[in-house]
């Protein structure tokens, strides 16, 4: 058992000491892939999305190093047929990309890999990797001897894999190993066939667009702009936080104004042979870490990750591509944003527009996307105030004038002072309004959710409340 090679199952025992809300049936999904033609697999999520959490779990699984029958039987997995087949039964290489950045820089990430690796594998084949000795393939041959040796092919766990593009924007040489490194492990077809089972990566950002696509091309992406079959688990589903909900006495309504919004509709597939069969499915899909602090300290309220995260936020909303600043104001305030998410690159140095913007924000949890509309908005309560607060320090002063205009109309709507309220409602609607849509209700409408921007922390908004005979657009 090692580090990197064949690992034991001591992290995802740590997870099941805690309340773990049981996403095990992960493994069947990826299982089915294993030693196909759709064998790579690549899932991006936000941070504290539980991407590591799975990656513990595939690990603990596949690694011959341990035996992990009794950690999961009883869970999701253990209640499919054949469910053990695997168990088990591969070798597995799990590797953490950002703590090995932390560990040897950038610089020399991919020799400080090879070193690792091959060392850990000759303590499973004493002499594996020694017939490529100076030829500098020691790696795959390693690999390759293993396989021979134990008759058990490897799966692949990377977590972070995209670390490297993020932490080391400016250096392209080490950008370039580390893709020529993955080029080696998963493209070559006279090696990966024979050597690799499988592998699953998990990232922030997809890959497919990265200046060295044909290092990875082969992978099947699920993104949050289109999560498929593996929906389910890009967060907490209704039903599962219905019951947490009940065993930590939260209010349900609370926590989905709070923590839900990231709206998900995927095919459902069932049925073998010709006559397969499917269903659309749509998910409500709650942030998993956030909801959780909650149901700990027994309060919702913003638990968004760190502020070196809200310092990058600020810096992409800060940037200068014309109608951003404006775009995320109406997202703010309740607007959904068409998007053009195909010029992205999906690389953190190469952001060109004001649409690669809004689409990272899709991939960083801060938007959410719906895939019938093709629109992006704000999903939940939490997010809105992370992005108020990123816009309100704005160095755009006209974005920064509408949020102070903003926080005053609030204070003068509680104050009941009707003609300041009239005052700034009138300002809006100069502000915001064409001529041409002048009285249009739903322009209408928009002025005052927008106006009222200040006011989405502390205050909930009703739209369409049955009023009298009517209806109050919005209250």
């Amino acid at each position: 058992m090692g580090r990197y090679v064949n690992p034991g199952n001591e992290q995802f025992a740590r997870i099941l000491k805690k309340k773990y809300v049981d996403k095990t049936g992960i493994i069947s999904l990826f299982d089915d892939t294993l030693e196909s033609e759709k064998s790579l697999v690549m899932v991006s999520r936000p941070r504290r999305f539980g991407k590591s959490y799975a990656a513990k779990v595939l690990a603990a699984f596949y690694s011959c190093g341990c035996d992990s029958r009794e950690l999961f039987e009883g869970w999701e997995v253990s209640r499919a047929d054949g469910w053990d087949a695997h168990l088990n039964r591969y070798n597995v290489i799990f590797l953490d990309m950002t703590g090995i950045i932390r560990a040897s820089g950038t610089a020399e990430l991919v020799t400080t890999m090879d070193a690792l690796l091959v060392s850990e594998l000759r303590g499973v084949v004493a002499d594996a990797g020694s017939s490529a000795a100076g030829k500098g393939d020691a790696l795959t041959s390693a690999l390759w001897d293993v396989v021979e040796a134990t008759e058990h092919k490897f799966v692949f766990v990377i977590d972070e894999w995209d670390a490297p593009y993020r932490l080391a924007k400016g250096n392209v040489a080490a950008q370039d190993s580390y893709a020529e490194w993955l080029r080696s492990l998963f493209k070559d077809a006279t090696f990966t066939p024979h050597v690799v089972a499988g592998a699953y990566m998990t990232g922030i950002l997809p890959i497919k667009k990265y200046n060295h696509q044909s290092a990875v091309s082969d992978f099947d992406e699920y993104t949050m702009l289109d999560p498929a079959k593996y929906s389910p688990y890009v967060g907490f589903t209704d039903e599962e936080v219905k019951g947490l909900c009940e065993e930590y006495g939260m209010d349900l309504d609370d926590m989905r104004r709070w923590y839900d919004g990231y709206r998900l509709r995927y095919r459902k597939d069932w049925g073998v042979g010709s006559r397969p069969r499917f269903e659309w499915q749509e998910l409500d899909i709650y942030a998993p870490y956030s909801l959780m602090r909650a149901c700990e300290r027994g309060k919702t309220g913003s638990y968004w990750p760190s502020t070196e995260s809200f310092r990058s936020l600020c810096d992409y909303v800060d940037m200068d591509f014309e109608g951003l600043q404006g775009d995320v104001l109406r997202a703010v305030a309740g607007g959904a944003l068409r998007v053009d998410t195909g010029g992205f690159q999906n690389d953190l140095a190469s952001i060109r527009s004001k649409d690669d913007v809004l689409t990272l924000l899709c991939h960083l949890g801060y938007l959410a996307y719906d895939s019938e509309s093709e629109r992006m908005y704000v999903p939940n309560e939490e997010v809105r105030g992370e992005l108020r607060r990123a816009v309100a320090g704005s160095s755009h002063k006209e974005v920064a004038r509408i949020v102070r205009e903003s926080i005053q109309l609030v204070s003068d709507v509680l104050a009941m002072d009707d003609q300041a309220v009239a005052t700034g409602i009138q300002r809006a609607h100069d502000a915001t309004c064409t001529p041409l849509f002048y009285n249009d209700e739903q322009s209408l409408r928009a002025v005052v959710r927008s106006a009222l921007i200040a006011a989405v922390d502390d205050w909930a908004r009703v739209e369409e409340l049955p009023s009298g005979h009517g209806y109050a657009d919005v209250v």
